[in-house]
């Protein structure tokens, strides 16, 4: 999983016209919920968020805030709020998480190679791009690599294909298919 260091300060101030002074001097109003405390109004550098958040959002990525006054927290980026026009932050919401219990997980499968199938004259069909998981939370890697070099006309990989270390749990079903090369269909 990926792990990422952002920096905050805590903010006080509360309403339009405060956040919209707070974007004018290049800050972003964030909020911090979960952790069995009430939520926790921040303000973080628009410039350096932005940077970061290009890299991690929609990925499983595990982000340390250090915030100035507070003690570091272990959160996974909840919603982003964009300006539609201008494409800028307008608002983040992170959410807090324990990195010693257990969560679920969608990881990416990404297929490499070129099946023989697909070299014969077949097509490659993605069933499922993605799979369930549950493990600690630095457990969990980023994506997994199908290799589908080996896959004939009529063959298929499940998710029961795919290796995992002893701390992960497939959550998915094992023999879900995720991928399968058939005869090209002609319309």
């Amino acid at each position: 999983m990926l792990q990422v260091e952002l920096s905050a300060s805590v903010r006080t101030a509360t309403g339009k016209g405060a956040m919209r002074q707070l974007r004018m001097k290049g800050k972003t109003p964030a909020v911090v919920y979960g952790g069995g405390a009430a939520a926790l109004s921040l303000e973080m550098d628009t410039k350096s968020l932005m940077q970061q958040l290009l890299e991690i959002y929609r990925r499983n990525a595990v982000v340390t805030l250090k915030i100035d006054g507070d003690k570091d927290r272990h959160v996974l980026v909840g919603e982003v709020q964009t300006d539609p026009v201008r494409d800028t932050l307008i608002h983040a919401d992170f959410c807090e998480i324990d990195l010693q219990k257990a969560r679920r997980f969608d990881v990416p499968v990404v297929f490499t190679g070129v099946a023989k199938g697909v070299d014969l004259g077949g097509e490659m069909f993605i069933e499922h791009d993605s799979v369930t998981l549950e493990g600690m939370p630095l457990d969990i890697p980023d994506q997994f690599s199908l290799d589908v070099t080996d896959l004939r006309i009529g063959d298929h990989l499940t998710f029961g294909n795919i290796s995992l270390s002893p701390s992960l749990k497939l959550i998915s079903k094992a023999d879900t298919v995720s991928v399968k090369v058939g005869k090209k269909i002609s319309i």
